[in-house]
């Protein structure tokens, strides 16, 4: 078995690895306004939930080409975002907003999706998407030297589709009905399949 030190590798290398192996990920596709109520909507791989009580939600931003990502920018002007879930009917429209375009593209346009505005956060949502999180900046994490920020959004709503199923007795949503997709290596993705329960011992 190979032993791989990760600081003897280039930082591509350092990426390629870790994510082929965290597999599958969830999707943060995130959506934002600028400082002049222009829109924003954006894929990121490294997110995930991280807290129940409060619930909180957390996405490591990093830059493009030495700069910051328009996503972070705002987040740190308006303090607020939206988690819209990438599921599969969504996925191609999902691929359409990580285009590396400029701040005066609409990427809900660039993408054909509706946008609605949230009642809680200061901050957009894809109208169609069947599940989204609304969410407040609650902190910024340094990641030492490495060139990403570490968001955390505490959820202050939670917007659910009609058509999504929720267990009986319980706040679970039925994965089946929800059919999300998750983040492999490079360009591939995980998309529903069949679901194995395992009661917990």
């Amino acid at each position: 078995m190979r032993l791989i030190d990760p600081s003897a590798l280039s930082g591509r290398d350092r990426y390629q690895l870790i994510t082929s192996l965290v597999v599958p990920r969830p999707i943060g596709w995130i959506s934002t306004w600028d400082e002049t109520g222009r829109a924003n909507l954006a894929p990121f791989s490294f997110f995930n939930a991280i807290s129940a009580s409060p619930m909180l939600v957390a996405v490591s931003i990093g830059q493009r080409q030495g700069a910051l990502k328009d996503t972070l920018v705002n987040l740190r002007s308006r303090g607020a975002f939206c988690v819209n879930v990438v599921t599969e009917p969504f996925l191609e429209a999902m691929n359409a907003t990580a285009a590396e375009v400029g701040p005066e593209v609409d990427e809900f346009e660039l993408a054909g999706l509706g946008r609605a505005v949230s009642e809680r956060v200061d901050a957009p949502f894809i109208e169609e998407c069947p599940a989204v999180f609304e969410c407040e900046v609650s902190q910024e994490v340094a990641l030492g030297d490495a060139p990403y920020a570490l968001v955390i959004g505490l959820v202050v709503g939670v917007r659910l589709s009609e058509s999504l199923t929720i267990e009986d007795g319980t706040m679970s949503v039925d994965s089946g009905t929800l059919r999300p997709v998750g983040r492999m290596s490079g360009a591939e993705y995980m998309l529903p399949r069949e679901m194995k329960t395992l009661p917990r011992p």
